[in-house]
């Protein structure tokens, strides 16, 4: 059993996260901290309202929680296939291997991320600002 600590601890904290902001209303002023990036330069992350997204999820408003971030919406069943996926090889002894962890994945998956950072902030695709 010693094999599925880390996902016994990814879980946890997971967990607790999601039930701090379920809690906790990040639309409220004053509970969380503001993004760095937003601060100083006035211009969304693409990591920018994920903590109101996963606030919505857990209130089962799914429709908001994708208006706020829709790409981190649209990689949650990823992050969660590959959570089941590393479990199931770890209960079964094999190490993680993927074809998303190969280098063209990663750098498609990073150019993906800075075009919806670019395109977030521009005027016309306001929708996807949170």
């Amino acid at each position: 059993m010693r094999a599925l600590m880390p996902q016994g601890t990814l879980l946890g904290v997971v967990a607790a996260g999601a039930t701090l902001v379920a809690l906790v209303d990040p639309n409220q002023p004053g509970h969380y901290p503001t993004c760095p990036f937003l601060a100083m330069t006035g211009c969304y992350c693409p990591g920018c309202g994920a903590t109101r997204l996963v606030n919505a999820l857990t209130h089962g408003h799914v429709g908001t929680a994708f208006g706020f971030n829709p790409l981190v919406f649209l990689l949650l069943p990823v992050f969660g296939y590959l959570y089941v996926r590393w479990t199931v090889l770890s209960v079964q002894g094999r190490p993680m291997q993927s074809a998303l962890f190969r280098p063209v994945a990663v750098y498609s998956f990073l150019g993906v991320v800075i075009a919806f950072w670019i395109v977030r902030n521009l005027p016309f695709a306001h929708a996807l600002a949170p």
